[in-house]
């Protein structure tokens, strides 16, 4: 069971043909595993798992939901940025 005061995360996936997929959790290490077996989302299990590229955390799941709904509108290009260190949490 999921405690109140448990932390959410938004994640990006890399994927074997080198898109992205992006996702929220409340325990990434879970939610990891099942996309590299095949069981984490249809995109993945289609487009293959390479690996968890980037993990951001929040207090809230309000945060998390805001924030992965804004990295899932990004460019392939915008996202590899962000998992590189190259654009900033918040822009």
């Amino acid at each position: 069971m999921r405690k109140a005061n448990w932390k959410w995360y938004v994640y990006i996936v890399e994927c074997l043909d080198d898109t992205f997929y992006t996702g929220m959790t409340w325990n990434y290490d879970i939610r990891g595993n099942q996309h590299a077996v095949g069981q984490g989302s249809k995109y993945t299990k289609e487009h293959g798992f390479r690996k968890v590229a980037y993990i951001e955390e929040f207090e809230n799941l309000e945060e998390a939901r805001l924030r992965e709904k804004q990295v899932k509108k990004w460019s392939q290009a915008k996202k590899r940025k962000l998992i590189n260190g190259e654009w900033g949490k918040w822009i």
